[in-house]
């Protein structure tokens, strides 16, 4: 008999492959005689490379070498020599649907994602709102691969690093190992989308008032970009207790060793959140335009732990990426820093 070889498509961004993360894990130690093979982007090797013995990455290059309908007609060739046997599409858009549509032409058998997109619009709607919990990504995942014959069970999946967190070992001497008298709290302070960003200066109000409350922790900075490169470069210099990771890890799989050994992330509705959320850190994060009741919530994470505002107006955008409805972003300009500083004391002092 032919052994099962499934494979997983999830292109996107990177907070959507990451959830991803939990329901593998589990398909593969729940079903440890098939084959998965994850296709996404070259970025999301890390999460899958030693996830479990059954589980291949595959990465393609969607802007260059599968540019187009004769890219993707490449790629379709190269993943039938795969010799497939099931496809689950974790994605649903354009690209995928055409790999999709190539793959029923075969008489593979395929299952793609249902990502509601009626429920979600009600969400966000200015005239009749509907505020109320929508499927999580995580359980969307789950039925496509119950659909394909394969229920799973997520909840034994705890962290990609043993109890004990990734080898620090193998971070650099800038960062250093954990002192027994340290609090290490991780910070990611900005996103993709304005909509989704605590304003600079109340972000350092909440530094300023941790590095009080707590003068002996380290803050770890997470986040790659300009604002990023800013304002971690004016903090840093300012607060000695402070480190960039990015500055001196070399890759993902270190930023993630030290996600594994934090008390508490601070983090923004961004792909930081679902990071930290894959090595059982409890994450405190912050939401402005979007909302938990989208589905994004980190794995596993405590809703006690989410800060946010009760407006009319909220949600205004499942992505973050709207323009503000009212001009003023008060969904996150209004949140006292004092609130966000106390949730991080009760999961440090607990």
């Amino acid at each position: 008999m032919k052994k099962e070889h499934l494979l997983v498509i999830r292109f996107s961004a990177l907070g959507d492959v990451v959830m991803t993360v939990p329901v593998i894990w589990a398909l593969a130690h729940q079903y440890p005689d098939i084959r998965i093979t994850v296709l996404s982007r070259s970025y999301a090797r890390t999460l899958f490379a030693d996830l479990a013995p059954n589980v291949n990455f595959m990465e393609a290059d969607l802007k260059v070498e599968y540019h187009g309908i004769k890219g993707l007609n490449a790629l379709y060739r190269r993943l039938v020599a795969k010799q497939f046997t099931k496809v689950a599409d974790l994605h649903n858009v354009l690209r995928s649907e055409y790999l999709r549509m190539r793959f029923n032409l075969g008489r593979y058998r395929v299952e793609h994602i249902n990502k509601h997109r009626k429920d979600r619009r009600q969400l966000i709607s200015n005239k009749n709102k509907n505020k109320r919990q929508l499927t999580t990504s995580i359980n969307n995942y789950i039925e496509v691969f119950e659909r394909l014959g394969y229920p799973v069970d997520v909840s034994q999946f705890r962290s990609i690093f043993p109890e004990e967190g990734g080898n620090l070992n193998l971070l650099p001497k800038e960062i250093g190992p954990k002192k027994n008298f340290e609090q290490w709290i991780g910070i990611a302070p900005f996103a993709a989308h304005e909509g989704k960003v605590y304003p600079p200066r109340l972000m350092e109000q909440v530094i300023h008032q941790l590095l009080e409350k707590y003068p002996k922790c380290r803050i770890f900075f997470f986040g790659k970009g300009q604002q990023e490169d800013k304002y971690f470069s004016l903090w840093c210099a300012q607060y000695r207790q402070c480190t960039n990771v990015s500055r001196y890890s070399e890759n993902m799989y270190q930023e993630l060793i030290v996600m594994s050994h934090l008390d508490v992330m601070l983090s923004m509705d961004s792909a930081n959140m679902h990071l930290a959320s894959l090595t059982a850190v409890p994450v405190v994060s912050v939401w402005g335009a979007t909302h938990p009741y989208a589905g994004f919530m980190g794995y596993n994470q405590s809703s006690d732990n989410v800060i946010q505002l009760d407006l009319e107006c909220r949600p205004c955008s499942i992505y973050g990426q709207k323009p503000c409805h009212r001009g003023d972003y008060a969904c996150l300009k209004n949140i006292p820093p004092e609130r966000i500083v106390e949730r991080i004391e009760s999961i440090i002092n607990n």
